[in-house]
Order: structure tokens, then sequence, then C-alpha cells
């Protein structure tokens, strides 16, 4: 989850000069980002490709009905009336690896790419898993054996890459959504265009490693730069190749970087096609194979479903996968409305890709998937 508090951003950086010495965007994309849905600002910044898989694989279509209604804040409204209420753009459902359902706003296609914002942590969870299998990486690492160049000498070099896939870090990098601050904390790091100086400045704990667990999407942003590091490509060439090839992936991507060539924000903003954020979905459903290919290690798929020790904004965690109930279903979550929503008992998985507000109504949105899901 992240938001872009801009408004106060274009007052504060209006000229050319002051975006250049803050290095950041200058006025004319600020200014758009005043105007633009969250879904379609992917487009406002340098990206790089995610080519289509060379075998793209169709989603089998078994149509099937939606609950009369859903639950909705005590009440209970129809599924149409939840999906324009909390404005969806596209709304998936697979059960057991068919389309069942799937719907989409005036505007918006089966070939729309659309902003997913945080559920990209998600997807370099699955990078990390691959990483580990293939012995280039280990959850005890230390992120300054890894990236040696953010060495302090105290007690930020006891940061591990679990301790980031479980977002307890600890690193003071708030989630700013205060329109009053917009260039300090995640705010910053989404509109910065050198995000290897960003990290390097804010090496700072709010409390030590390991020890409770905090939301924080430059945790993300670190894992992406181990994870680059360590496999020697960048996370979109990765994507493309060893994820995107192999679910089949009927459409190409994107994914944002901090400048022209530069790094992707791992932290957020891939740009891609519901249907293909579908395939995500069922590729972690059935255990990480896809189409007969193990993609994802079945070990890391466990290791996702199974939340870890310490929560996170009130509910389960588990390396950078959401768990919403007491139950089996987790969740990628991105802010304004994203989702890959994944039932193993049920077999099923949801996408809904929203311009909804910054983290609103997320608990009863997932009571009302949890619904779908487990209705027949």
């Amino acid at each position: 989850m992240i938001a872009v508090p801009i408004a106060i951003a274009v007052l504060l950086a209006g000229t050319f000069t002051a975006t250049a010495v803050l290095d950041i965007p200058g006025p004319p994309t600020l200014a758009r980002l005043l105007t633009e849905d969250p879904s379609k600002q992917g487009q406002l910044y340098p990206t790089r490709e995610v080519a289509a898989a060379p075998e793209p694989r169709p989603l089998p279509v078994n149509p099937q009905p939606m609950p009369d209604s859903v639950p909705w804040k005590g009440g209970r409204i129809t599924v149409p009336e939840f999906l324009e209420t909390t404005r969806t753009n596209a709304f998936l459902v697979l059960r057991d690896g068919a389309l069942t359902n799937q719907w989409y706003r005036d505007g918006v296609e089966p070939t729309t790419r659309l902003s997913s914002w945080s559920v990209a942590k998600s997807v370099v969870s699955l990078m990390v898993g691959r990483a580990i299998a293939a012995g280039k990486l280990g959850e005890d690492d230390r992120l300054v054996d890894l990236l040696p160049e953010l060495a302090t000498g105290g007690e930020y070099d006891a940061i591990t890459v679990r301790n980031l896939l479980d977002m307890t870090s600890g690193v003071d990098v708030s989630e700013n959504y205060n329109p009053y601050f917009p260039l300090t904390g995640t705010a910053r790091m989404y509109l910065t265009r050198d995000l290897s100086d960003f990290v390097r400045e804010h090496r700072n704990l709010r409390f030590p490693p390991g020890s409770t667990g905090e939301y924080r999407s430059v945790d993300t942003q670190l894992l992406g730069q181990v994870v680059a590091r360590v496999e020697g490509r960048p996370l979109a060439e990765l994507l493309e190749t060893e994820i995107w090839a192999p679910v089949g992936a009927e459409d190409s991507a994107t994914w944002n970087l901090d400048d022209d060539g530069g790094q992707e924000k791992a932290f957020c903003c891939i740009n891609a096609t519901a249907r293909d954020f579908a395939k995500i979905g069922q590729l972690v459903l059935d255990g990480g194979n896809a189409h007969g290919v193990q993609v994802i290690p079945a070990d890391w798929i466990d290791r996702i479903r199974e939340p870890a020790p310490h929560q996170v904004s009130g509910l389960g965690y588990s390396a950078q996968w959401w768990h919403p109930g007491d139950g089996s279903d987790f969740s990628a979550l991105g802010v304004y409305g994203q989702y890959i929503y994944v039932d193993p008992d049920t077999g099923t998985v949801i996408v809904k890709l929203s311009d909804h507000g910054v983290e609103q109504d997320e608990q009863e949105t997932f009571d009302v998937l949890r619904t779908i899901a487990r209705t027949r």
C-alpha cells in the first residue's frame, strides 16, 4: 500500500529549478498527478517493458453465477453495487483455474494496463523465493552483506532479508499519506529519481530489527535492490523471463523506474492487465506450478501461506502477502483498492483493480471477496 500526496508538492516544488534540486519529476508531471486516476499514473513515469509470454495462454472460461448479495457495512448490497461503490475498473473471478466472472468499467478493456501499486510487493516476494531456492540468497543474510554500500557500523547493519520480507526491519521511512508533508517518507520515495540515494539517506531505525512488525514500503524497495544485485538483472527482466513467460501472460506489462534507464520502484508500480495479474494469483494457488512447470518453489508458497510471528497493521502478514482473517485465504494488496485474493479452500482467485480511497474499506472488501469465493 502506498499513497502519493501530490497537491502540496506542486505548490512547494512549482518550478523546474526546485524540482531539479529536490530530484523529483518536474511541474508538468506533478500537475498531471493531481488529475490522473491512480490506475493511470504508471503512464507518467519512465518504465521498463515486460514482454508478453512467447506462448500466451488464455484463461479457460466457465461462466458461473455470482451471489445475489454481499455484506457491506452492516447491510447487504449487490455485486454490481459493490463494484460501483468501490470505483472498480476490472474485476475477475477464477475458480479451479477457469475464468467464471469478469467485469470491466466503461473505457476499460481486457487489454488495458492498470497500475498495481503495492500488489507489486507480492510479486517481488516470488522473485525472492526463486533466488533463495537457487542458493543466491538466504533469509538470514544481512542486508549490508548483500548491499555493502549501506553499511553503517550500527544497529541498521543487523537487518536481515527475513526482516525485510515480514516488515520488521524498523527502517524509519514513514508510510506518509499526509498532504501537508508530501516530500517525506514513502511519498518522497515514490517521487525521487534516485532510489539508491534515497535508501542511503534513510538508514535510521524506529525499533530494533525483528522486534515488531510495521508496514514500510522501503523494506520492499531494499528487497528489490537485493534481488537485482544477486541476480545481476533488472527486476522487469526477471519478471518477464522467470514468471511472465511461464504463466503464459497474454499482454506486455511495464514496471515504473526512478529515472530513464534507472531501477524499478520495487515497492509499487507494475502496470499490467487484470487477466495477467490473475495468472499470478493462480500460480500461487497452484503451489507455484504453472502448466506443469515449478515456477516458484513449493516451499516458498508454504512460507507465504503461513503468517509470520508479528502482525502488520493489525493483520497477519508473511513474505509480502497479507492474511486478512483467521482462515487460509491471503492476498496481495495495493493502495486505492488493488487485490489479488487467493482462497485455497475454494480454489478461487479474485482480482480487483480500482480507483478507490487511499486505504478505504479494505477489511470490508476482504469480507466481500471471501463471500464471493465461498458462495457456490
